[in-house]
C-alpha cells in the first residue's frame, strides 16, 4: 500500500513535468553524414530555444528536453544547406533529417555565427566582425580571433599549437615564412579567416591518414586582388629613415608577394622572413639552420618591442612568385636578401655560484654585428586526389662578421669574429598509387659548410696555452662540412580499416672538423698542437624498418609508428690519433591517439622513445675556443640519450559561443651517458669538457589557455598560465650538483572596443622562476610585465594613441622598475588611401633596461642601452 502511495505522490508531482530524449543523424543528399549541423527545439518557429545540440563526426545527434508541451518544433540546419524544420511529438523518438544544398544565406544561424561560424573542420572567422578603425592589415585582427595567438616573433597557433599550413586563398605561396603575408596583407582585403582543423595537406592521404593539426587559410574579398603599400618616414634624435614598397598580386592561378624594406629606426624587418614550417617527412630531419661554432660575447636582449632598444641599419628585398602551371600544379620561388648592421652597448653582471666559491664578473660591452643573408627556395608542387609529387631546392648563404670590445676592469678584450655559412639542400616526396597501394618515395639530400674565424685581444687562458705567461692575441680558425642524404621507399594501403605504411630506407651523413688555435705575440704567431686542433672525420649511418598504423572510426583517432634503427658511427681524429666505432640497434615506438568526445571537447595522449646519439657539434677531441672565457671540447665517448617523452592534452571549443581553451601535460625523462663539467677560475673563464658517467635529467610541464570572445562587448579575452620543473645532474668545478629549475607564469591579454571613440589593449604577465643548486636556493627571480595601449577615435578617418609599458624585476639593485610612454597619432585620406602618422617614442626617455635570468649556476643582469626619445613621421600610400 506504501508503495501505490508513493507512486501517487511521484504522479502528482510530476504531472506538469515531461522528460523526451530525441535522437537521430543528420545527413546530405548523399547520405554522407554532416558533422556540426544546429539541432534547435523550440516551443514554435519564433519561439524561445528550449534545447539545442550539435551533430557529432557520424552525423548523430542527442537531445535532452524538459517540458509540459505537448508538441515542438524542431529546427536543422548545416551552412550551404536549406533548414529543415518539423513539428514533432514531445517523446522520445529517432529522426534522420535529410538537408539539401542551398546557396542561399541562413536567416536562421544564431547571431553568434556571423562572427565565428562551423563547418565541418573548418571554422570561419569574420574579419568585419573583429576589425575596428586602427587595424591595417591582417595580423592585427588575427590577435583579437580567439583560439588563435600570434608570439612575439610572428609564429601562429591555434589552440595552443602550431599551424601546419598558412594559405591565401587555398595556396602555399609563402611556405612557412608567413609573416610577410600576415604583416602586409591589408585587412580590409579580407572578407574571412579560416581555421581548418585536423587539416591533411597531401590530398591522396586525406582519407588514409588523419592530421592532428591545423592549418589558416585567408579569403580574400575578390577573385583578383592587387593590392600593396608603400611607406616613407622620417624623424629625430638621432636622424631617422625608413622607407618601405609592398606590391602583391592574388588570382586563382597566379600569387605574388614583393617587398623591399629599409630603416634605422629599431623595426628588425628580418623577422618577416622567419621560417615556421613544419616538417611532412613525420621525423625530425637534418637541421640546416646556421650553426656559430665561434661567437661573441653578446648583451640579453630585453623582451619588449624592438623599437626600444634595437640600434640598426637594416635592408630587406623579398620575391615571392606562385604560378599554377596546370590544374593543381604549382611553381613556387622565395628569394630573400637582407643586409644589417646592428649595435650594442651596455653591461652584463655574472655572478657564478660554485660549491665551494662565489665569482663576479663585469662586462662592459660594445658590439657591431653586421648580417648578410641570402634564402632562396624553388618549389614544384603537385597535390591531386590521384598523385603527389613535391621536389624543393633550397640555396642559402650568410656572410655574418662581428666585432666588440670588452671592459672587465682589470682588462680591455677586444674580439673580431668572421662567422659565414652556406648551405644547398634538396627534398622530394613522391606518391602514386599501384594497383591496390600507394608507393611513397621521400628524399632529403644536403651539402653545409662553414669557415669561421675569430680574434681575441690580448689573449686569455695564459696558464693553460702560454705556460703562464701573458700574450697579445690568440686566434681561432673552424672549417666545417656536412654532406647528408636520407632515401625511403615504402607503400600504404588500407586493410580491414587500418593504414598500414611500411617502409624501408637509409641515411647517412658524413662531416668533417678541421680547427686551429693560434697564439700570437712578438716573436709572431704559433699554432698549438697536440689537444688544440681538430682534423675530425665523423661518419654516420642509419638503417631503418618502420610500420605506420593508422585507424579512424567515429570519433576515435590513433596512430602507432613503430621505427627500428640500426645506426652506425665511424670516427677518427688522425691528428690526435683518437678513433670510436659503434653499431646500436634501436626500436623507437610513437603512439598518438585522440577522441573526439562531443562535438565541443577532444582529448588525445601521445608516447614516444627516443634515441640521441648527437654529432659532430658534441663530439671532438681537440679544444675550441668559442668565446673568449670560454674553451671547450668533447674528449668521450660519443653521446648517447635515451628519452621518453609522455603528453596528454584536453581541448575544448565552442564557436556558437566564441569560446576556446585547451590544458596539456607533459612528461620527459632522459637518460643520458655522459656528464658535461664545467671548471670555472677566478677570471670566470670557463672550460667544458664531458665526462663519462651515467645520469638522468627529468622535467614536468603543465599549460592551460583560454580565450573568449563576448559581443556585446566587443572584447577578446585570454588567460593562460604554465609551470614547469626539471632537474639534471652536472659537474661544477669537480663537484657533482643537482639543479633543478621551477618556473611558473601567468599572462592576462585584453583586446576591446570600449566604445565608438575608445578601444584598449592590455597584456600582462607575471613569471616566478626558483633555481637550486646541490641544496642551495638562488634568490627568487620575480618579473612583471605590463603593457597598455589606448586609442582615441577623435573621426572617422583619425585617431590618438596612448601606449604605456611597465616592467619590475627584484633582483636588480638598481632599475627594478621600468617605464615607458609613447604617443601616437594617424589621419586617413580616405579618397586617396593614404596614411598620414605620426610618432613620438619613449616619451620619458627611459635610457636603459635591466634583464635578469640565470643558468644552471649563474645569475646574469644584462643592462641595455636604450633607444632614446625620438619623433618619427610618415606617410602611408595605400592601393
Amino acid at each position: 500500500m506504501s508503495k501505490v502511495c508513493l507512486y501517487a505522490l511521484a504522479l502528482v508531482a510530476f504531472s506538469g513535468y515531461a522528460q523526451s530524449h530525441l535522437t537521430g543523424k543528420v545527413l546530405d543528399e548523399k547520405a554522407e553524414n554532416l558533422n556540426g549541423a544546429t539541432v534547435v527545439v523550440s516551443k514554435d518557429s519564433t519561439g524561445t530555444i528550449l534545447a539545442y545540440g550539435i551533430s557529432n563526426g557520424e552525423g548523430e545527434f542527442k537531445v535532452k528536453l524538459d517540458s509540459n508541451l505537448d508538441s515542438l518544433f524542431l529546427k536543422v540546419s548545416y551552412i550551404g544547406y536549406k533548414t529543415w524544420q518539423q513539428k514533432i511529438q514531445n517523446k522520445d523518438q529517432q529522426l534522420n533529417v535529410e538537408l539539401l544544398p542551398s546557396s542561399e544565406e541562413l536567416k536562421e544561424v544564431l547571431v553568434e555565427s556571423k562572427i565565428i561560424e562551423q563547418r565541418g573542420d573548418t571554422l570561419n572567422y569574420s574579419v568585419s566582425a573583429f576589425k575596428d578603425q586602427k587595424d591595417r592589415v591582417i595580423a592585427d585582427v588575427l590577435k583579437k580571433m580567439p583560439g588563435i595567438e600570434i608570439l612575439p616573433g610572428g609564429q601562429i597557433k591555434y589552440q595552443g599549437e602550431p599551424i601546419q599550413k598558412y594559405y591565401i586563398e587555398g595556396l602555399d605561396l609563402l611556405e612557412g615564412r608567413y609573416s610577410l603575408a600576415n604583416n602586409n596583407i591589408a585587412a580590409d582585403d579580407v572578407s574571412e579567416v579560416q581555421i581548418l582543423e585536423n587539416h591533411q595537406p597531401i590530398k591522396i592521404l586525406d582519407s588514409l591518414e588523419f592530421s592532428e593539426r591545423a592549418s589558416l587559410n585567408i579569403r580574400l574579398k575578390k577573385d583578383v586582388t592587387v593590392s600593396g603599400s608603400a611607406e616613407l618616414g622620417s624623424g629625430f634624435s638621432p636622424l631617422l629613415w625608413k622607407a618601405k614598397a609592398t606590391p602583391m598580386l592574388f588570382t586563382k592561378k597566379n600569387q605574388a608577394i614583393v617587398t623591399y624594406q629599409a630603416n634605422n629606426t629599431g623595426s628588425d624587418v628580418s623577422r618577416e622572413i622567419n621560417d615556421f614550417s613544419i616538417a611532412d617527412f613525420g621525423r625530425e630531419e637534418f637541421n640546416i639552420s646556421k650553426k656559430d661554432w665561434l661567437s661573441i660575447r653578446q648583451l640579453g636582449e630585453p623582451p619588449f618591442s624592438q623599437e626600444r632598444w634595437l640600434d640598426n641599419n637594416v635592408h630587406l628585398g623579398s620575391a615571392n612568385y606562385l604560378i599554377r602551371l596546370k590544374k593543381d600544379m604549382d611553381l613556387k620561388a622565395n628569394i630573400s636578401y637582407v643586409n644589417d648592421a646592428q649595435k650594442q652597448i651596455g653591461n652584463t653582471q655574472t655572478r657564478f655560484f660554485t660549491p665551494t666559491d662565489t665569482i663576479d664578473l663585469l662586462e662592459n660591452t660594445n658590439n657591431d654585428l653586421f648580417m648578410n643573408t641570402l634564402q632562396s627556395k624553388f618549389i614544384l608542387e603537385r597535390n591531386t586526389n590521384e598523385n603527389y609529387l613535391k621536389n624543393e631546392l633550397e640555396i642559402n648563404g650568410f656572410w655574418d662578421s662581428q666585432r666588440g670590445n670588452i671592459d672587465t676592469g682589470n682588462s680591455q678584450i677586444s674580439q673580431e669574429l668572421s662567422n659565414p655559412f652556406s648551405v644547398i639542400r634538396n627534398k622530394l616526396r613522391f606518391l602514386k598509387p599501384l594497383g591496390k597501394q600507394l608507393v611513397t618515395f621521400r628524399s632529403n639530400t644536403g651539402y653545409t659548410e662553414a669557415n669561421q674565424n675569430l680574434e681575441v685581444q690580448p689573449g686569455q687562458f695564459q696558464t693553460l696555452l702560454n705556460n703562464g705567461n701573458e700574450y697579445a692575441k690568440m686566434e681561432q680558425r673552424v672549417e666545417a662540412t656536412t654532406f647528408f642524404s636520407d632515401n625511403t621507399a615504402g607503400f600504404t594501403k588500407r586493410i580491414k580499416g587500418i593504414t598500414v605504411s611500411p617502409e624501408v630506407g637509409i641515411s647517412v651523413k658524413n662531416q668533417s672538423l678541421g680547427s686551429k688555435l693560434s697564439v700570437i705575440d712578438a716573436e709572431g704567431a704559433v699554432t698549438l698542437d697536440g689537444s688544440f686542433q681538430n682534423n675530425l672525420d665523423f661518419l654516420s649511418s642509419r638503417f631503418y624498418a618502420t610500420s605506420k598504423f593508422v585507424y579512424q572510426k567515429k570519433d576515435w583517432y590513433v596512430r602507432l609508428t613503430t621505427p627500428i634503427n640500426f645506426r652506425s658511427f665511424d670516427i677518427q681524429d688522425t691528428s690526435l690519433a683518437e678513433n670510436q666505432n659503434l653499431s646500436r640497434v634501436t626500436f623507437e615506438p610513437n603512439f598518438y591517439i585522440k577522441n573526439k568526445i562531443s562535438a565541443f571537447w577532444e582529448t588525445s595522449i601521445s608516447a614516444n622513445l627516443s634515441n640521441d646519439f648527437g654529432d659532430m657539434q658534441r663530439l671532438y677531441y681537440g679544444f675550441i675556443l668559442n668565446n673568449y672565457r670560454n674553451l671547450q671540447r668533447y674528449n668521450s665517448p660519443l653521446p648517447e640519450n635515451f628519452s621518453q617523452n609522455y603528453s596528454w592534452r584536453l581541448r575544448f571549443r565552442n564557436p556558437l559561443k566564441s569560446l576556446f581553451a585547451n590544458l596539456s601535460y607533459s612528461f620527459g625523462r632522459t637518460k643520458r651517458n655522459l656528464l658535461y663539467s664545467n671548471q670555472i677560475e677566478q677570471s670566470a673563464a670557463t672550460i667544458l669538457e664531458a665526462v663519462e658517467q651515467e645520469n638522468y635529467a627529468n622535467s614536468h610541464r603543465l599549460n592551460l589557455k583560454g580565450s573568449k570572445y563576448f559581443s556585446t562587448l566587443n572584447t577578446t579575452l585570454s588567460l593562460g598560465s604554465s609551470y614547469s620543473i626539471s632537474n639534471r645532474e652536472q659537474l661544477l668545478n669537480a663537484n657533482l650538483a643537482d639543479v633543478e629549475n621551477q618556473n611558473l607564469s601567468f599572462n592576462l591579454d585584453l583586446e576591446s572596443e570600449v566604445t565608438d571613440w575608445l578601444s584598449a589593449s592590455y597584456s600582462g604577465n607575471y613569471s616566478v622562476l626558483q633555481t637550486r643548486f646541490e641544496g642551495r636556493s638562488f634568490d627568487e627571480i620575480q618579473t612583471q610585465q605590463h603593457e597598455l595601449d589606448l586609442f582615441f577615435y577623435v573621426a572617422d578617418n583619425q585617431y590618438f594613441s596612448l601606449d604605456t609599458e611597465y616592467y619590475f624585476n627584484n633582483i636588480s639593485e638598481e632599475n627594478r622598475n621600468n617605464y615607458f610612454l609613447n604617443f601616437n597619432y594617424q589621419y586617413t585620406f580616405e579618397e586617396v588611401g593614404i596614411d598620414l602618422n605620426a610618432s613620438w617614442n619613449n616619451v620619458l626617455n627611459t635610457d636603459e633596461f635591466v634583464r635578469v635570468s640565470n643558468t644552471d649556476f649563474s645569475y646574469v643582469q644584462s643592462t641595455y642601452l636604450l633607444r632614446p626619445s625620438q619623433i618619427l613621421v610618415s606617410v602611408k600610400f595605400l592601393f
